[in-house]
């Protein structure tokens, strides 16, 4: 699928600047493609769509981080087969202040198991999918993992 299919919109992250209420952050992805493409890919092994622990959020930067107009592509993976759901994609900057507002978050949610984020993805403006996640990867143009960026819950072991 092509990564001009996608609109991702995000919600609930200025707080963190504005030192406002704590918002869990939303991430809206929106597909415009062939209808039956985007179903198929968050379709798990067992016919039914994928759940959130089944699904993995990462970014992976195409410049260096430190360039003021850095840019990645955002992409959701089925955790199972590895397969690529879908990529788009975005700023490094937006990608980072995302990552920043749901980091805050957790530190105010009141159970620790709850997502710091949530995703929901639809097609054509159609519910599809909603996931709420408590990680997401940032690797650099490399591969390597840049876990000072990501978010990565305590205790987790990579």
């Amino acid at each position: 699928m092509r990564r001009d299919y996608f609109q991702l919109d995000v919600e609930n992250i200025d707080w963190v600047e504005t030192d406002g209420d704590p918002e869990k952050p939303l991430v809206q992805i929106d597909f415009r493609g062939p209808d039956e493409s985007l179903r198929e890919r968050l379709t798990g092994t067992e016919g039914s769509l994928l759940e959130a622990e089944e699904t993995d959020v990462a970014y992976r930067l195409q410049d260096s981080i430190d360039d003021p107009d850095a840019a990645g592509v955002v992409s959701v993976t089925n955790r199972i087969t590895g397969d690529f759901v879908l990529e788009l994609n975005e700023e490094a900057d937006d990608v980072l202040r995302f990552i920043r507002a749901a980091r805050e978050y957790g530190q105010y949610a009141a159970d620790p198991d709850e997502g710091r984020y949530r995703v929901e993805i639809s097609a054509d403006g159609e519910h599809t999918v909603s996931y709420e996640k408590q990680t997401f990867l940032v690797y650099d143009a490399d591969g390597n993992l840049l876990r000072g960026q990501s978010l990565i819950p305590s205790g987790v072991e990579l």
